[in-house]
């Protein structure tokens, strides 16, 4: 369905534009061309989300919460202030210095 036109650009025999032929490997994986990724801004380690429909498998960016948050900023605000510790900031840092 898709050729090479030139490198890192894929045209369709089909004239449709909005599919693509690839092989799934023996793993499971497939390789989604470089003009759809650039298109849908999938970049190395991005998360991407099957979603299936009655007769069709989409993929799509998983939308980050919170506003580009990821799941270690999440768990950051959930961490702020719940330290159980009678120490200071201060006195902490002095011990992480090797300070006496």
């Amino acid at each position: 369905m898709w050729r090479e036109a030139k490198e890192n650009e894929l045209t369709s025999n089909t004239g449709g534009g909005n599919t693509a032929c690839m092989t799934v490997t023996v793993k499971g994986q497939i390789t989604i061309p470089q003009a759809l990724r650039e298109r849908f801004g999938l970049q190395p380690g991005t998360e991407v989300e099957f979603v299936a429909d009655a007769d069709a498998l989409r993929l799509k960016p998983r939308k980050r919460s919170r506003r580009g948050a990821t799941a270690f900023d999440a768990w950051l605000v959930k961490a702020a202030g719940s330290a159980t510790t009678k120490l200071s900031t201060d006195q902490i840092m002095a011990m992480t210095r090797g300070e006496d």
